[in-house]
């Protein structure tokens, strides 16, 4: 079903209303890249420099100021209103008592990561920049590659919680390639979004905590739970 696609999980915990308007660092890059793609498509491609440009630093201000600490409770306290508490209890405390989701929160008892930082990553975002230079095809390329580096980092503590190796999680991850490159897609289209970017990196951790709750539940049906690898007749929703 079209509403269970990975792409639409970035997006289910917000509703944002987005005003119009040029971007004022925009000047210089489309007058350049305007000599090779023409007016209008230099405006396109310039805009998501700008703003590719702008969400690396917003990274990198996020895990300096924010911390990583943030994304786990949100996406722990999206897991236990989902129904996923004994999923959250393998790696923190968890207070049923509390009532409200954040409430139940408790120290972590083990390794509470929710997306590894990496410079190799960050690095990796910047060399993808010049791909806007490119005509046409630039800018969606910039697009599928981003995505499909950081889609899969999105549900590293999903993964974690179920006490998956690097071996298990890199099957379990190529086995879904698709619908984590859309994943990241739409999660790198609205950290792209000024102003509300940061807020955007909160509300994606939440959506992809949404989508790991009903693939753990998927996987609770399956009768796979001790499993370390889904069984074949394991089918996920197509993307």
């Amino acid at each position: 079903m079209i509403t269970e696609a990975s792409w639409l999980y970035p997006l289910k915990a917000r509703n944002p209303t987005i005003s119009r308007g040029e971007h004022p660092l925009t000047g210089n890059r489309v007058a350049f890249l305007a000599i090779f793609h023409g007016r209008q498509l230099a405006f396109l491609n310039a805009t998501f420099l700008v703003l590719g440009e702008a969400a690396a630093i917003t990274a990198l201000l996020f895990e300096c100021f924010f911390a990583d600490e943030t994304l786990v409770d949100v996406f722990d306290a999206t897991l236990i209103n989902e129904g996923c508490s004994d999923l959250v209890a393998t790696s923190r405390v968890v207070d049923p008592s509390a009532g409200d989701p954040a409430k139940q929160l408790g120290k972590p008892v083990s390794s509470a990561i929710y997306s590894p930082f990496s410079l190799r990553q960050i690095i990796e975002f910047i060399v993808f920049l010049p791909l806007n230079f490119i005509p046409v095809a630039g800018t969606p390329l910039f697009l599928v590659m981003t995505g499909y580096r950081a889609g899969p980092l999105h549900h590293y503590r999903y993964l974690h919680l179920l006490g998956f190796t690097k071996k298990q999680r890199n099957i379990y991850l190529n086995r879904r390639k698709l619908r984590y490159t859309w994943f990241g897609i739409t999660a790198l289209i609205l950290q792209l979004v000024p102003v509300l970017s940061m807020l955007f990196l909160l509300t994606t951790a939440s959506g992809s905590a949404l989508w790991a709750s009903r693939l753990e539940k998927n996987r609770k049906l399956a009768g796979n739970s001790n499993d370390t690898e889904p069984a074949p007749n394991y089918v996920d929703d197509p993307a």
